[in-house]
């Protein structure tokens, strides 16, 4: 096992290296007056991350021949579509008011330009592999009402650049609010405009090894690590509430069951059960919808494995800021490579349920999670395309993904259904089941499978909602997270949250003889999924600027699935937990 992962891992550095590879075949060293590659990526919305356009669809002055960088897999799908940029920042020649071009901006330009200036749209460029930004122009609110209000486009760029020795460390664009093109009166057929930009050189003392660290401190912080332990604490303390409640509730609660058991045994052996004890001949009897349970727990288990690599690629500083599209290329890879454990659990736990048809429970297995993820990306790369922006997939892209789910994903589900098909395992119950199932009682409504949901989402929520805003500012924003130990400690956390409190759950319900706790633990564990989902109304429309359909439909699309992926991969946690648990109980008594 522990050479699998080294393999897997081994695997995905190498794919993530492919990019570090091309740029460092120069080794990033450079001559004086060398050429050094300025790539103009994207530009967009600041407020809508998703809404990002190819830098010459507004009409900025354009090189003779524009050439376009050849991007990863993971590059395209994070939106990256790089080209040519029409500066020329030769290594250590400084430029002043330097002139790009003169261009001549038609009334549909300037109404162009003049709709980017209001909406605050950013560029985005790469110099040497280092990321920089700018805005294109400015708003000047005179008045109230937006009538009144002036729009300027910057015609003048300063790159402030510093090196050590032959190699670039930082850069970063200064704009110069003084030197601007008015687009406010819609009136005028034509404006003349003179692209201008500055080159100024800096020498530093800053090593190159050290040259990202400037884009990862911003979430090091102190301000910022205080809220993270802050969350950690909060977490910790609920953990330990939590645990130390239920394990001594339960203790002594189950500790007095046996003992009265054990007491009912010796003296009556004809005297009537009650509580769990009662529905001993019930509670291992099978679910209803087998397939679809089995299913459910082999997807489960696929992105729970999936999250764990991640969190390992993460420690080991696969991630780093702006290794741009390492983490699709991540998501896509171990997906792939780890379907064969959602065969082999769903087949396995199916033929333990004693199913027949577990070529249809294959099927489901590889279509619980992709098939609606499928769905919601023809949808969003549709909106995507009517658009026009760098989210809508180029159909290569599409080709490669589709092949790495045909040639690798569903040969591997197919190995692993085969080989749970075969493992011959029987489901270990440690007391028979009747024939024919108990009538369960009539129980009042906070027993129901909605409020019991509600109960076990709300616990594991409160222990990570604070670190959900830091994660959704770096998905859905511009901020920058690298504090993935954190971020393991609460997902850590999370696991063992979710745990107890299904087994918690589960106990009371078969302590109220109700039988059917197979997927009622199962959905209180993935019950976190929704709340997560509830939190994203409240962060687009409290915390977020974001605006228009194709942002609004991206985000939460795309966290509908997220979230969805939470809800089975928790679920399958619940159920674990709860299954060790209920048979560690009904190993303890002796039942007829």
């Amino acid at each position: 096992m522990e050479k699998s992962v080294a393999v897997v891992v081994l695997l995905l550095m190498v794919l993530f290296g492919a990019d570090q590879v091309r740029s460092s075949a120069s080794d990033h060293r450079y001559k004086e007056g060398e050429a050094v590659p300025l790539y103009a990526n994207k530009v967009g919305p600041f407020h809508n991350p998703s809404e990002t356009y190819r830098y010459f669809d507004l009409p900025f002055c354009s090189p003779d021949n524009v050439k376009e960088k050849k991007e990863a897999l993971g590059e395209v799908l994070n939106g990256d579509r790089l080209v040519s940029a029409p500066y020329k920042l030769d290594f250590r020649i400084e430029k002043d008011s330097e002139l790009v071009c003169k261009k001549t901006l038609s009334k549909e330009e300037v109404a162009r330009f003049r709709e980017a200036v209001d909406k605050d749209y950013y560029f985005q460029m790469y110099y040497d592999d280092l990321p920089l930004w700018g805005f294109i122009g400015k708003v000047e609110k005179e008045g109230k009402e937006p009538s009144e209000y002036r729009y300027f486009l910057y015609k003048h760029i300063q790159f402030n650049i510093f090196y050590n020795k032959d190699r670039v460390i930082e850069i970063n664009v200064q704009t110069d609010a003084r030197n601007v093109v008015d687009l406010t009166d819609d009136n005028k057929d034509e404006v003349d405009v003179d692209f201008l930009y500055t080159v100024k050189w800096k020498e530093t003392s800053v090593p190159y090894e050290k040259r990202m660290d400037k884009y990862s401190q911003s979430s090091s912080l102190p301000h910022h690590l205080e809220i993270h332990w802050f969350s950690i604490i909060n977490s910790c303390v609920t953990v330990l509430l939590l645990t130390g409640f239920l394990a001594t509730i339960l203790m002594r609660v189950l500790k007095n069951d046996f003992v009265k058991y054990a007491h009912d045994e010796e003296s009556a052996e004809d005297q009537e059960e009650t509580g769990w004890k009662y529905i001993h001949g019930d509670v291992f009897r099978y679910p209803k919808y087998k397939s679809l349970f089995a299913a459910a727990l082999g997807s489960g288990s696929q992105l729970f494995t999936l999250t764990v690599f991640i969190f390992v690629l993460a420690l080991v500083g696969v991630f780093y800021p702006y290794n741009r599209g390492a983490l699709f290329t991540a998501l896509v890879v171990i997906y792939a490579l780890t379907s064969g454990i959602a065969g082999y659990i769903a087949t396995s736990f199916y033929c333990q349920l004693e199913g027949t048809s577990w070529v249809r429970n294959l099927l489901l297995t590889g279509c619980l999670f992709c098939g609606p993820l499928f769905l919601m990306f023809c949808f969003l790369n549709t909106v995507a395309i009517a658009y026009n922006a760098t989210a809508a997939l180029p159909f290569g892209t599409i080709v490669v993904i589709v092949l790495i789910w045909t040639l690798v994903t569903s040969p591997l589900l197919v190995l692993g259904g085969i080989a749970g098909k075969n493992s011959k395992a029987e489901f270990q119950a440690p007391v028979r089941t009747t024939k024919y199932p108990r009538e369960i009682p009539s129980l009042p409504w906070y027993r129901g499978t909605i409020p019991q949901m509600a109960m076990a989402g709300f616990l594991p929520f409160s222990a990570i909602y604070i670190e959900l805003y830091y994660i959704f500012a770096s998905v859905w924003g511009h901020r920058i997270y690298t504090i993935y130990s954190i971020l393991f400690i609460v997902f850590i956390i999370l696991l063992i949250v979710t745990a107890f409190i299904t087994v918690a759950l589960t106990y009371f319900q078969l302590a109220a003889e109700d039988h059917e706790w197979w997927w009622r633990s199962f959905l209180c564990g993935g019950s976190t999924g929704i709340f997560i989902y509830a939190y994203c109304l409240y962060y687009y429309y409290a915390r977020s600027d974001m605006s228009g359909f194709m942002q609004t439909s991206f985000f939460f699309g795309y966290m509908a699935c997220i979230c969805y992926g939470f809800f089975l991969m928790l679920g399958t946690v619940g159920f674990r937990a709860a299954l060790l648990f209920v048979r560690h109980i009904y190993r303890s008594i002796k039942c007829e």
